[in-house]
Order: C-alpha cells, then sequence, then structure tokens
C-alpha cells in the first residue's frame, strides 16, 4: 500500500497554479519603479493594478480594497488590531480567536495583547474544532469587543 502524505507546511510556502506562476514569471521580466511617471514605472504599475483588479474579481470585492503586502507578518500586523476602523467607524475588538496550527504571526495576533488572543484546536486531520470555535464564541464576553476570528478558521 503507498503511503499517502498531506501537504500542511504552508507557513513558509504554497503550491502555485500554472496560472499563478506564468504570471510571476512573466511579471519578474518587467523592470521599472511603479511609483515613477517614466514608461517603465507606468508599465509596472500597470502589472500591480491588473493583479489587483484580478485579485478583487477572485473574491468579488473593489479593486481599492485589496493592499499587496511583502508577506504574512507585515499582513497580521496590519489587520490583526483591536483598534480596527471600518471605514470612518472605529470598532472595538476585544479578542483574537485563531487555529492551534494557524501561522506563527497570526497565532502570535499582531497588535492584540497575548492574554487577547485564544488558541482554537484542531482535529487529527488539522481542521478546526468547530464544535470548540463555537464553544469559545458562545462564551466570549462582547463586552469586552467584538471577536475576530482569523486565518483558516
Amino acid at each position: 500500500m503507498p503511503e499517502s502524505r498531506i501537504y500542511m507546511d504552508w507557513n513558509a510556502t504554497a503550491p502555485l497554479l500554472p496560472e499563478a506562476r506564468d504570471a510571476f514569471l512573466s511579471a519578474l521580466g518587467a523592470v521599472g519603479n511603479p511609483s515613477s511617471v517614466h514608461g517603465e514605472g507606468r508599465e509596472v504599475r500597470g502589472l500591480i493594478e491588473s493583479a489587483r483588479r484580478d485579485v478583487a474579481a477572485l473574491c468579488g470585492a473593489q479593486a481599492s480594497s485589496v493592499i499587496f503586502t511583502s508577506g504574512a507578518t507585515e499582513a497580521a500586523n496590519m489587520v490583526l488590531t483591536p483598534d480596527f476602523r471600518m471605514g470612518r467607524t472605529p470598532l472595538k475588538l476585544g479578542k483574537l480567536y485563531v487555529s492551534a496550527i494557524e501561522h506563527p504571526a497570526v497565532r502570535e495576533g499582531g497588535r492584540f495583547a497575548r492574554e487577547n488572543v485564544c488558541e482554537v484546536p484542531v482535529t487529527g486531520d488539522g481542521v478546526v474544532d468547530c464544535a470548540a470555535l463555537e464553544s469559545l464564541l458562545s462564551a466570549h464576553d462582547r463586552q469586552t469587543g467584538l471577536p475576530i476570528v482569523a486565518g483558516g478558521v
């Protein structure tokens, strides 16, 4: 019987779709600062804005809502904050819930204090234990702020 494996090390890398790999390799040939007004800069800015529109279309969002970051840590630190805003309206977030196998940048909670980050257990298959998450959210004290569930939970 052949050994079967499940790849679960998505912390550092994830398999690319062939289309994503092709787009990445194509973009590597472009030279220019996307903030510059010269032709090369405008060309690179066009590639970025095209990618932004493509990502937005994949998730039904406005292109202006798509922000590219250099990696997971930067993204987590930007988004995982108890002082989140929805437009101009501040939202008070009291506790961050993350899966036990989430990327360390997410598990650390960005700008949430360590005591306000709650780990959600996973099953032996690496899937979030939905009953445990439901129980944690049911017990959440909304007086401290809204709960936020992040990552692959």
